[in-house]
């Protein structure tokens, strides 16, 4: 019987799904294996840098900063990616680029020493003609004089790295001594730099002032600079654990609720600091910050770094930590995700290709050490693209939302999230894995169906093995994935390995959530009919990740799984694309 013409395109929308879901697969198998350096590119990642530029020219006319050789910066892309502008298609209003790239690349050369291991501030995101940067945080006196002086010998005794036409004003060089007057220069040029892609904000992520090794201040921080060189820019303050801390999110079974970072520890001593102007429209108490948990935190600081890139129409943003290759990848990552899931950016590329982008480009082309990480449990890469699920909420839109003004909701601002939690019904939460990935299963008598490239889920018990299938028609049951009660812990918990973390860096403390409806162990949460687009969009991002990652990394236990339900789950994201994993739980 020969296939109807439907049925044939299903088949061919199918395998290219397979594909793409394989190229991901690739991807992070190659980035889990290889540290990437400039100077040191394979066929097989010249096809991941040729990918990524075929990505970004979908919706953007873009220029190229060239660092061939990492002759820039030996472990920031080969061919970085200035984006101009929008494509006419997707956007009517464009913002038109004054920047010369030649002007930019010359800028780009002489500012890299400012910045800890020459991780100069460069433009990676464009909203609304505004540049979202990154970078690392300021260098050194002892790594600008290593530098220099290792660029004077190997240049033949004649160093132009600080060339420049404007000297430094007579006032300020009068009562300066030779180590200041290399600071002014170098600042100077990356406050060049800032100022000609019109960044105004820095959010700097540091929960040290200095960072100090050895004794010795090996890094700095715009807020700490004596000078105040850095002045006329909006400092923003907002310490927020390094990698090393995400070694006590995968020992608490990647369980990110009530894992609290550790404030009282020596070399912390960087307060948040962030100005009234746009702690005020947040709805957000600060003065609480030490005491949220990591997924507080990371939610707290993407509404505030989306605000600030809403708040002004003209000037653009910079992030960065120390070394600008793990928190930073981490916020650019979640802010670009979620960006895309509002419509807002990369227009015209479906989950898939905005997940295999923002991983090749955000993470493993600027640099992101995954196989060191790996090793040493340190899953803030995981961490990132799971957490998507925390964003789903149109708490976290930057699309611009009207005010009721109607009598006493005026003042209030209400989401599609806000308004399924008005309903009377309280069936539990319908939202897909928790940090921990514990199975659970209710009846619900209320769909919340996903679309497009979104999966549903469906089982019949908590030891049952799961099924999955595309399409737009929900289950009779929903699977709750969420953090189970204490007698159920050593049931349904699939990572618990009999012991908490003993780390000094976070507090071990466990949360209770109360739980409602037709299972003793759901949650309340959102009951909508109708998933928005956000939602349907990210949570497609993060099945596509969560099945890639099974199909080649996995997530790692220290104790074997009683019931094997994270060996069986990540086992069938994998199916549920078309990939067979392959190491799944080691």
């Amino acid at each position: 019987m020969a296939a109807s013409p439907s049925s044939g395109g299903g088949l061919i929308a199918a395998g290219a799904a397979a594909r793409r879901s394989e190229d991901i697969a690739d991807l992070i198998e190659l980035f889990s294996r290889t540290q990437y350096r400039a100077k040191e590119v394979t066929p097989r990642v010249e096809r991941v840098e040729k990918r990524c530029l075929e990505l970004f020219g979908r919706d953007y006319k873009y220029s190229v900063i060239q660092n061939t050789n990492g002759e820039v910066c030996g472990h920031y892309p080969r061919q970085i990616v200035y984006l101009e502008y929008e494509s006419v298609e997707h956007n009517k209003d464009r913002f038109e680029s004054t920047v010369q790239i030649s002007k930019l690349q010359d800028l780009v050369n002489r500012s890299k020493m400012a910045r800890c291991r020459g991780r100069f501030v460069c433009p990676v995101i464009l909203y609304n003609g505004k540049h979202i940067c990154r970078s690392s945080t300021l260098a050194g006196w002892g790594e600008l004089y290593g530098r220099t002086g290792y660029n004077y010998i190997f240049s033949g005794g004649s160093d132009d790295t600080w060339a420049e036409s404007e000297e430094v004003p007579e006032d300020d060089s009068a009562v300066r001594n030779g180590e200041s007057q290399l600071f002014d220069k170098v600042r100077g040029l990356d406050i060049k730099l800032l100022r000609y892609l019109s960044v105004r904000y820095i959010c700097d992520l540091m929960v040290e002032n200095k960072k100090v090794k050895f004794g010795l201040n090996v890094t700095s921080s715009e807020k700490v600079d004596k000078a105040q060189r850095y002045a006329d820019f909006t400092l923003i303050s907002v310490p927020y654990p390094g990698c090393e801390f995400f070694k006590d999110y995968k020992d608490r079974d990647y369980t990110a609720e009530g894992l609290v970072f550790n404030w009282n520890q020596d070399f912390v001593d960087a307060p948040l600091s962030i100005p009234a102007s746009f702690t005020k429209n947040l709805n957000i108490d600060w003065s609480d910050y030490q005491s949220w948990d990591l997924v507080q935190q990371t939610q707290n600081y993407l509404k505030l770094l989306i605000h600030i890139i809403n708040s002004d129409d003209e000037s653009g943003l910079l992030v960065h930590c120390i070394s600008g290759w793990d928190r930073t990848p981490l916020f650019v990552s979640l802010l670009r995700l979620s960006l895309w899931a509002d419509g807002l950016i990369h227009a015209s590329l479906e989950p898939s290709e905005i997940l295999y982008l923002t991983i090749a480009y955000d993470w493993f082309l600027f640099g992101h050490m995954l196989p060191d990480r790996l090793s040493k449990g340190e899953e803030i890469f995981f961490f990132c693209f799971n957490f998507l699920k925390h964003i789903i909420s149109e708490k976290f839109s930057a699309v611009k939302k009207r005010r009721r003004k109607n009598s006493h909701f005026r003042d209030t601002e209400f989401t599609v999230d806000d308004l399924c939690q008005l309903k009377t019904r309280d069936r539990g939460s319908l939202t897909s894995l928790s940090s921990d990935f514990s199975l659970i299963t209710e009846d619900a008598t209320v769909p919340c169906s996903l679309t497009g490239e979104a999966t549903d889920m469906f089982s019949a018990g908590a030891q049952a093995p799961m099924a999955w299938r595309k399409g737009r028609t929900s289950s009779p049951q929903t699977v709750v994935w969420n953090k189970p009660a204490p007698l159920e812990d050593k049931l349904l918990h699939p990572l618990t390995d009999g012991k908490s973390s003993s780390s000094s860096s976070s507090n071990q403390s466990e949360q209770s959530f109360p739980r409602v409806g037709s299972s003793p162990l759901a949650v309340p949460g959102r009951r909508c009919s109708s998933p928005s687009e956000r939602q349907v969009r990210l949570e497609a991002v993060r099945e596509l990740f969560l099945a890639a990652y099974s199909s080649t990394v996995g997530l790692k236990s220290a104790a074997p799984s009683p019931s094997g339900a994270i060996s069986g789950l990540l086992e069938q994201f994998a199916r549920g694309v078309g990939l067979r994993g392959s190491n799944t739980i080691i």
